[in-house]
């Protein structure tokens, strides 16, 4: 199914992010993906931490939608964590860089439609 497909992608691309503001956060990867400074990095690690966590919890979430079945009784898992997913790329897209919207929110959003069409 294309939804399990798009959960499955957007699941790991959380895990990506969670492992990037979680422990690589001062790395030249991080920095470059997040256009920071070492400065920058260096005195932001703690939040970025933190940030990362959720975006832990994003994938476990989206994950358990995956092995309880997106078309069956993992069905209003992956709606749920779609949409906190779709929410927070919303407001990142707002208030940190628009790319966010085509990174998180978008696929997201796609996501979404394809669980609820259930394709």
């Amino acid at each position: 199914m294309i939804s399990t497909a798009l959960v499955l992608i957007i699941g790991l691309v959380h895990v990506y992010i969670f492992i990037l503001e979680m422990f690589l956060w001062e790395s030249h990867r991080a920095r470059r993906a997040f256009g920071t400074t070492p400065e920058l990095a260096k005195a932001t690690k703690v939040f970025a931490a933190n940030q990362g966590l959720y975006n832990g919890f994003l994938a476990a979430g989206l994950f358990y939608s995956l092995w309880l079945s997106v078309a069956g009784d993992g069905h209003p898992w992956a709606l749920f964590f779609l949409l906190c997913v779709g929410i927070a790329g919303l407001f990142g897209a707002a208030t940190a860089n628009r790319r966010i919207l085509f990174i998180q929110a978008l696929p997201a959003g796609l996501a979404l439609v394809c669980v609820i069409a259930r394709i």
